[in-house]
């Protein structure tokens, strides 16, 4: 498939980036802090090369990329690898949410609106109507869409033709989507958290590019404590950022570093108040656990699905939380790190 030139333009219905120069580095974000080809992009090598792969044999039978499922945990750079694909394919990416998507009519002028090859982007596709993702899939296999034309008795069904397209889809919640949805995806990869050492990368390039240049140790110091996320790297290093020019300083080394994330409340075991209200609940209120996470939900007053998609997916990483088929009981680590005994739960410590 050849290259589109850059052109600029409004889809309806969803947010549409336009393709660049293939020679220069697309970025979505207003301060270029998002990676624009997969060469940049920090980490997830062996994702990186399978999709390399799939971009180039795509390219080369001269076809739209097969449509692609990202799942993982929030914030590991499902968004940015979509935009990235549609770069390195050379089309237009229009981005959207399932949620956004109301009804068959939203997701018919989407899908009438792409472009030859294009990539449309739909973010937490687990959240899609029954309706709409049933209509989705004679889009995905047969390149088509049926509506409804008239009312009453005159009513029928007209099939629309659709462009050559790709979806990308991204979802935190896996378990939530549909099999037959599932099964019509190709392609479907695992986004895992990341190194210390690839955060500290991504903190180092996102200092530079914001004018407060890091250190070695500072950009590591950073990314170890940033729960193996570059969304929270990139937060960590604007709020340090300030930090440092308040001080009137002019780079984050890492004593600039660990006052920073001190002061934002993030240990140096990477944990922020609310992981450590977490544990210290399993810990005191419940003896360690085993517990319901429903239980944990209503004692902390927090969604439930806050806590397993935000802060026990972190948890369970790093050997803080286990999960048991009576529930969730916290680790001896957990305990050490907090200073605190288990209650009934001698030798835990």
């Amino acid at each position: 498939m050849a290259r589109k030139p850059h052109v600029d333009r409004e889809g309806a219905g969803g947010r549409v980036i336009a393709p660049d120069d293939p020679s220069e580095s697309v970025t979505a974000d207003v301060l270029g802090l998002r990676p624009g080809r997969l060469r940049d992009f920090v980490g997830q090598e062996e994702l990186k090369g399978r999709l390399s792969v799939y971009v180039e044999a795509a390219l080369r039978r001269g076809d739209a990329l097969d449509h692609v499922l990202l799942h993982g945990p929030p914030g590991l750079g499902k968004t940015t690898l979509a935009r990235i694909l549609a770069a390195e394919m050379g089309v237009a990416i229009h981005e959207t949410s399932g949620p956004a998507i109301e009804h068959k009519g939203m997701l018919a002028g989407l899908l009438t609106g792409l472009g030859e090859g294009d990539v449309l982007f739909i973010d937490e596709i687990h959240r899609l109507s029954p309706t709409v993702e049933e209509s989705l899939y004679a889009a995905m296999e047969d390149g088509r869409i049926d509506l409804p034309v008239g009312e009453g008795s005159r009513a029928r069904t007209m099939q629309f033709a659709l462009p050559r397209f790709t979806l990308v889809a991204a979802t935190t919640r896996t378990a939530l989507l549909t099999a037959p949805l599932r099964e019509r995806f190709p392609i479907v990869e695992e986004l895992t958290f990341y190194r210390d050492e690839e955060l500290a990368e991504v903190a180092a390039r996102t200092a530079e590019r914001l004018g407060c240049p890091a250190t070695d140790e500072g950009a590591l110091e950073i990314g170890r404590r940033s729960r193996g996320t570059p969304r929270v790297t990139n937060n960590l290093v604007r709020r340090i950022r300030d930090f440092v020019q308040v001080d009137e300083g002019v780079r984050i080394d890492r004593p600039a570093a660990d006052r920073g994330l001190s002061a934002l409340g993030i240990d140096r075991a990477g944990l922020d108040e609310a992981d450590r209200r977490i544990l210290r609940c399993i810990l005191e209120q419940f003896g360690g656990g085993p517990v319901g996470i429903d239980a944990i939900a209503a004692t902390l007053s927090m969604p439930r699905d806050t806590l397993e998609d935000v802060y026990e997916p972190f948890l369970l990483q790093r050997g803080f939380l286990v999960r048991t088929p009576r529930g969730r009981r916290a680790t001896p680590r957990a305990a050490e790190h907090l200073g605190l005994d288990v209650p009934g739960q001698p030798g835990l410590l």
